[in-house]
């Protein structure tokens, strides 16, 4: 039986390349992000190489009303979701009290907000029919406070928090919640984090493809959490055995180390 998945943030990075994934298993897909262009493009592409149906819908999560809307396009259709990925996220760099404080709310409302509300929404249909997966794609960063980026780390520990409980709650109703937690991906993430593409350096990062193909293959076997890369494994298991106050301050020392040499 054909399924389809729903893939927020899918115009490029890990969005993308997870809905590569899906194409080319033969799930049928819903793509959301804000370019229309870009999803035409990938809308165009995948029906053509993979031969499934591909929706898009073009949507800003950040405002309030988006996920309801999305979730009303879907049902009006009636699609549906056997796979529910939450993807869609952003960060910024630099010490709170210097923020914009509308860039930070857009941040809380996309990353927190959007990914809950359209949990909320697709959930009761999963457990209706008795099956389900959803991914939401948190960070490596949600295993210590981030200085320098503290809303961003403090939203990728929502989700990983919300992922890991919402998966004990629903371990008995056939649907399982996965956290991928990637650390340094080759995106547009730091690009757009810093607001200034020359300050990116060439440095040596997991493709969005691979963090993609182990989030999949995660999801697809219902383990709570995948952390890609050994090394990245190692630092949020070593962080357990630390003082938080120790946690805190070499989070301080990499995140400065990282933004001002290699992004």
């Amino acid at each position: 039986m054909l399924k389809t998945a729903l893939i927020t943030g899918a115009s490029g990075g890990i969005g993308l390349e997870l809905a590569r994934i899906h194409a080319s298993k033969g799930d049928n897909l819903v793509l959301v992000a804000r370019s229309g262009d870009k999803l035409a493009e990938i809308k165009s592409e995948f029906e053509s190489a993979y031969h499934v149906n591909v929706r898009f819908l073009v949507s800003d999560l950040s405002i309030r009303y988006a996920p309801k809307k999305i979730y009303d396009e879907v049902s009006h259709h009636n699609i549906a979701i056997d796979y529910l990925i939450n993807n869609a996220g952003f960060g910024d760099f630099g010490l709170f009290l210097d923020s914009d404080w509308d860039k930070q709310e857009s941040m809380i409302n996309l990353n927190i907000t959007a990914l809950t509300h359209l949990t909320k929404l697709f959930l009761p249909g999963m457990v209706e029919r008795g099956g389900g997966k959803i991914l939401n794609v948190a960070s490596l960063a949600a295993f210590t406070p981030g200085p320098t980026m503290s809303v961003y780390f403090a939203t990728k520990a929502f989700v990983l928090s919300f992922s890991q409980a919402l998966n004990n709650e629903l371990k008995e109703k056939g649907i399982t919640v996965t956290a991928l937690c990637p650390g340094s991906v080759d995106t547009r993430f730091h690009e757009v984090a810093l607001g200034d593409p020359k300050l990116v350096r060439e440095r040596k990062m997991m493709s969005a493809g691979e963090a993609a193909e182990i989030g999949y293959q995660a999801m697809m076997n219902g383990k709570p959490v995948v952390i890609p890369g050994f090394k990245q494994s190692v630092l949020a298991f070593a962080s357990r055995f630390v003082s938080r106050e120790m946690v805190v301050k070499s989070a301080r020392k990499i995140q400065e180390k990282k933004n001002f040499r290699e992004v």
